[in-house]
């Protein structure tokens, strides 16, 4: 029961009986549909980031100071739940086991959780770097736990993709605070890493065998994250906190809307992606956006590209180019047989 008919995939009967027109005409289409959820995930951060900037570094009356990320986080999550329930189709029924849905909540809160807490004890460019390894663990627990299959060649693009992400975000000069061993920082980052192998892992399994869409992911991730966050800011007395400091400073209620619609349709486009090719791509999308976020700003500022950086553009452009190029021979291969 609850278990989705893998001969009912569209995908898998275009291959079985399309003729070569039709089926080019369907990869046609496949490629616009993901360079729709590829561009509006890039659109919409690139966005989100300039706006994130404007409320967290925003300069206010009295030396106050925005610290109330657990409740920013909260704002942006009840603004996703409400969006995707006016989002989502009547008509498509989903069958997703809601401790599931919860279980994903956490571990992908967990994500974030350890995230911020390894700031703590590294700078902002060393987790950025490290979290740019994402789709490392992606691939190896969507292989582990999702029942995933990946040939040689996908593990070697995703490390290029990878790695051209880090040596384009390196940074030369390491500061005090990255000098030394392995400690605290790396080890929350790993638990960082972890929490997303498990997050995706957990989609790579709703994907395959349950019906839904990607609103109804959105709204019952958003649904259970906005809960858990909510005990947390009871809990902690944030809440009061930021509630006091929205009344003091009125403008930082419209700043964060502004925010929560961008995240909104970050969100959307992400769930998306998911629903429509797999967590793996979403995440290599999602990592290659922090090298796509940097050339725009490049181009519009003037910033001058060091070798290095170039060089990780080159790595990423052809790690992309030939996972793009393996996957339509794949296709390709599926579809004469």
């Amino acid at each position: 029961m609850g278990k989705k008919d893998k001969t009912s995939d569209p995908l898998i009967n275009a291959n079985q009986t399309l003729s070569w027109s039709e089926w080019i005409a369907h990869e046609v289409k496949l490629a616009g549909q993901f360079i729709f959820c590829a561009g509006g995930i890039l659109v919409c951060y690139f966005y989100f980031g300039i706006q994130q900037e404007v409320v967290v570094q925003g300069k206010y009356e009295d030396g106050d100071r925005f610290t109330y990320t657990q409740a920013l986080v909260f704002f942006m999550c009840v603004a996703n739940t409400i969006f995707a329930f006016f989002m989502r189709s009547k008509r498509c029924k989903d069958n997703v086991p809601t401790p599931t849905y919860a279980l994903c909540a956490a571990s992908y809160l967990a994500a974030m959780m350890f995230s911020n807490m390894a700031l703590q004890f590294l700078p902002y460019p060393t987790q950025v770097l490290a979290k740019s390894c994402k789709p490392i663990p992606v691939l190896v627990f969507g292989a582990l736990f999702a029942g995933k299959s990946y040939h040689f060649r996908k593990y070697l693009f995703v490390v290029m993709i990878v790695a051209g992400v880090a040596l384009f975000m390196y940074k030369d000069k390491k500061s005090k605070a990255e000098e030394g061993g392995f400690g605290w920082g790396e080890i929350l980052l790993l638990l960082s890493l972890t929490c997303d192998g498990t997050t995706t892992a957990i989609q790579d399994r709703i994907k395959k065998s349950y019906n839904r869409s990607s609103e109804s992911m959105m709204l019952f991730m958003n649904l259970f994250s906005s809960l858990y966050l909510l005990v947390g800011l009871i809990a902690t007395g944030e809440l009061i906190g930021f509630i006091a400091f929205v009344q003091k400073y009125p403008k930082v209620f419209w700043e964060l809307l502004l925010l929560s619609i961008a995240g909104c349709g970050g969100q959307y486009f992400i769930f998306k992606t998911i629903n429509e090719f797999s967590p793996l791509t979403c995440s290599i999308v999602t990592t290659t956006r922090k090298l796509f976020t940097i050339i725009i700003s490049v181009m519009f500022m003037n910033h001058p590209l060091s070798e290095r950086q170039i060089m990780g553009m080159v790595v990423v452009f052809t790690g992309l180019a030939l996972d793009a190029v393996d996957s339509k021979r794949q296709t390709v291969k599926s579809h004469a047989k």
